[in-house]
């Protein structure tokens, strides 16, 4: 495992799958922070509380990226050699390029019209291609060990992520302003 790639998995005693039990891994997690908590090595010498420290940050990294769908699924590709975000990613398909400027042009209209309702279903669609996504990820990692089609629904999920941020924040304008009309 390289340097850039560190064993979360096995630092909680998980098996490296995408599907994972989250109560199970919080259990872990809770654990492994328990042992090496910087307050039982109060009383120790300087280099044990800076292991300790260092250990207590490394388990709460791990933490934050496999509690995360999205995260853990990157992760997981990452550690197969797959950029998923940034400089070298893999690409998505262009039929799912073309849906999402049609989406940000739905949303536009959607945000100018004060259309709640339109917002809405809006919400609602990207919600269920999430859901899609989060089951293609779940297949490619667990059930074909299909890495690249994995970083590419990722990819998906990222754009998906951001774009149920902007349609919420569009919700709350759009309700304020109907708020403010009254």
């Amino acid at each position: 495992m390289s340097a850039q790639f560190p064993e979360y998995f096995a630092l909680f005693g998980i098996a490296p799958r995408f599907a994972i039990d989250p109560e199970q891994l919080t259990r872990a997690y809770r654990e492994v922070l328990s042992q090496v908590h910087p307050d039982r090595f109060a009383g120790a010498g300087p280099a044990e509380r800076r292991a300790a420290m260092q250990l207590a940050s490394h388990a709460n990294e791990a933490f934050e990226v496999l509690r995360s769908d999205v995260r853990r699924a990157s992760y997981l590709c990452g550690r197969q050699g797959l950029v998923v975000d940034g400089p070298g990613a893999v690409p998505l398909p262009p039929e799912f390029l073309e849906r999402q400027m049609q989406w940000h042009e739905d949303l536009d209209a959607a945000r100018a019209a004060r259309d709640a309702s339109r917002i809405d279903r809006l919400r609602g669609e990207v919600a269920r291609q999430r859901a899609g996504r989060l089951e293609q990820v779940a297949q490619a990692i667990d059930e074909k060990s299909d890495y690249p089609a994995a970083a590419a629904a990722v990819r998906a999920l990222m754009f998906l992520d951001k774009l149920g941020g902007d349609i919420d924040r569009a919700a709350t304008l759009c309700s304020d302003a109907l708020g403010t009309e009254k």
